[in-house]
């Protein structure tokens, strides 16, 4: 066959098409296993993150997750569990999961229990932030109402100012502030630094420079824990 001609070429470039095609997809199906592994320690991480527990190295993550982590649930809207299997809460992809309508979407909790004996409840929040998704875990003390810590992420958010949202200064700001006010859900605001929410909640102090990533974290915030409102008040009313 004539190597200068138009058949050859074509023919000689669907065969490269085919051949790398077929390397990059034996790689991909080689590496996938490790990646999810991977994804899914970085998840167990950062739950670990919202209840301030420190992991020493990625190796320990696993143990530690499965000595704190005691048990998945899935709840409903009217507060009741309708799923404690193992992983059942984990195993719910929060991206798809906001996509659908507020009636079909699942509710996951991760109980805690710490050294102390104190029980904890982490719940998934997940958003949009300016330039991509963000996300994150609240850990809520088992009064219903009181933030023990909290752990946010993102996609692509701005180096130095929107992506400081995964930085101990914003974080912390969330410890010890409440869901309810006077028995009502409130939520927690994300206010610009020298302003106050006008409905009374608590609040903590958006990021300056960043100031539609954290109206994304206040959003998110809301639009998640709301649909936990009777949850939370379920366990209020086992501790008073």
């Amino acid at each position: 066959m004539n190597k200068n001609s138009n058949s050859y070429q074509i023919i000689y470039s669907a065969i490269m098409v085919v051949l790398v095609g077929a390397v990059l997809a034996l790689i991909y199906m080689n590496l996938k296993p490790k990646q999810d592994v991977n994804i899914a320690n970085d998840t167990r991480s950062q739950i670990l993150s919202a209840l301030h527990i420190a992991v020493a190295s990625d190796d320990e993550i696993p143990a530690t997750y499965e000595k704190y982590i005691t048990q998945d649930l899935l709840v409903d809207l009217e507060g009741n569990v309708l799923d404690s299997a193992k992983n059942c809460a984990f195993d719910v992809d929060m991206k798809k999961n906001m996509k659908l309508d507020e009636n079909e979407r699942q509710l996951p909790v991760f109980k805690c229990t710490l050294d102390d004996g104190s029980v904890k409840f982490v719940i998934p929040v997940y958003g949009a932030g300016l330039w991509g998704p963000i996300w994150g875990y609240v850990a809520v003390n088992d009064d219903g109402n009181t933030i023990y810590g909290a752990d946010f992420s993102h996609e692509s958010e701005t180096p130095g100012l929107g992506a400081r949202i995964t930085e101990d200064a914003f974080q912390d700001q969330f410890v010890a502030k409440e869901l309810y006010q006077d028995g009502e859900f409130k939520n927690v605001s994300v206010m610009k630094k020298g302003q106050t929410p006008t409905d009374g909640s608590d609040y903590v102090d958006a990021i300056s420079g960043a100031t539609i990533t954290s109206r994304g974290v206040g959003a998110m915030m809301k639009q998640c824990m709301a649909a936990y409102d009777p949850f939370f008040k379920k366990l209020q009313s086992v501790t008073e």
